[in-house]
């Protein structure tokens, strides 16, 4: 009885259970799976497959009931956050400063002879303190971030407050170095290897953004360019007088964060940074000095306060700013030549000078490059010349083409030539 016959396709009717055998098959089935629970959870807990709130040192909070009141239980949880990130930031953003340019102005006036000035805050920015002797430190920053200034105050990242004295300034590297009391100093940066930088590396830039409320500000990035040249119009006249070979990087890089560093993943300084590309269309293109080619700049302005380079006493202009009339008329240039720089002043008693060259002279190659303009000739006399060095020279003068040798001297003054 009780069972189906697949060969007869006959059915059979059970009949009813009692009450008394539903409450004990319960009964039984209740105490075994209390039974299992029981032994079971010590091995699940012991493998991790318990859920995190029923694991010990996972809740995070917990309602329970006391009497008539719900307290609620809060357990804290410490997380581990010491990342390559944050151990490079602590190695080096002690050696970031923040640098405040004071200028004097006229507060107020009587309309007579009286007057009163006031030291003023005019700007701020950032800077990167590279070396310490006794009790002298040094601090490198851009030279826009202390141009102007009639004095000048470094913030150390604990608050510290010091004057700082201005040893030198150089605006075709828009670098400058200063000098500060260095018995507070803990810290000085370590400068890397720009050479060695591959695009898509990791970068942090430490800075002051906006001045001292974000002072010690970190934000990361990559490497997004290498050897970027950007043109820049030294004084203000329009005219590109030099091209900047810079690092591109998407770390953000906004006002005041100018002279700060830019650190690899070593907590290295391989960029100062200088400047972005501050249109409404950009997004993410930061410009920061290569350390390799700041370092002997660094190093001049800390020893003599200039840059000593080549000098050749002239005062030069791209011949492709004038006019094609006047190229005819007062350079009397070949119909074929449309390049070369032209010659608008040359210095008495200078390497030009000595070597024969003059006013209106235009010079097309120097040691067999052909020159097309100003940036040619300034690129090869500070990247490629050093003091004492020969250098040929090929010119036109009244439509004929002439050869001298002169010989670099060095001469620290902002144009340089």
């Amino acid at each position: 009885m009780g069972f189906y016959d697949d060969h007869s396709q006959e059915r059979y009717k059970e009949r009813p259970k009692s009450k008394a055998g539903y409450f004990f098959a319960s009964l039984v089935g209740a105490i075994i799976g209390a039974l299992l629970i029981v032994f079971s959870i010590p091995y699940l807990s012991s493998h991790g497959m318990l859920p995190y709130s029923a694991q010990q040192g996972y809740q995070l909070s917990e309602n329970t009931n006391v009497g008539a009141k719900n307290e609620i239980v809060q357990k804290q949880v410490a997380v581990d956050v010491d990342t390559n990130t944050t151990r490079i930031v602590q190695k080096t953003s002690g050696a970031v400063v923040g640098i405040t340019n004071i200028q004097s102005s006229n507060f107020w006036s009587d309309g007579g002879n009286n007057s009163g000035n006031s030291d003023q805050a005019a700007a701020t920015g950032s800077g990167v303190i590279y070396k310490k002797v006794g009790n002298t430190a040094f601090v490198v920053t851009n030279n826009h971030v202390v141009e102007g200034a009639t004095k000048l105050e470094v913030s150390l990242n604990d608050g510290t407050k010091l004057s700082a004295k201005l040893l030198g300034t150089d605006i075709w590297t828009d670098l400058a170095v200063l000098q500060i009391d260095g018995s507070k100093v803990k810290e000085v940066a370590q400068f890397g290897d720009s050479d060695k930088l591959k695009i898509g590396e990791p970068v942090i830039a430490i800075g002051n953004p906006l001045g001292p409320e974000f002072s010690g500000s970190v934000t990361k990035g990559i490497i997004s360019g290498l050897k970027r040249t950007i043109p820049v119009d030294i004084n203000q006249d329009g005219v590109v007088d030099w091209q900047a070979e810079v690092i591109q990087t998407d770390a953000a890089i906004n006002p005041g964060n100018s002279g700060g560093a830019l650190i690899n993943i070593d907590g290295q300084v391989i960029g100062i940074n200088s400047m972005k590309i501050a249109q409404n269309a950009v997004e993410g293109i930061g410009l920061s000095i290569p350390i390799n080619s700041a370092k002997p700049i660094i190093n001049d302005l800390e020893r003599f306060g200039s840059v000593k380079r080549p000098y050749m006493g002239i005062d030069p202009k791209s011949v492709s700013e004038i006019p094609a009339y006047y190229q005819q008329e007062a350079l009397k240039l070949p119909n074929n030549v449309d390049y070369g720089v032209a010659l608008r002043q040359v210095v008495s008693g200078s390497p030009a000078d000595r070597a024969g060259l003059k006013e209106l002279d235009v010079i097309v190659e120097m040691d067999g490059k052909k020159i097309n303009d100003v940036i040619d000739l300034r690129k090869l006399l500070y990247q490629q010349k050093k003091i004492g060095d020969k250098l040929q020279v090929k010119f036109y003068r009244n439509g004929s083409l002439k050869e001298t040798t002169l010989t670099l001297t060095a001469e620290s003054t902002e144009s340089g030539q």
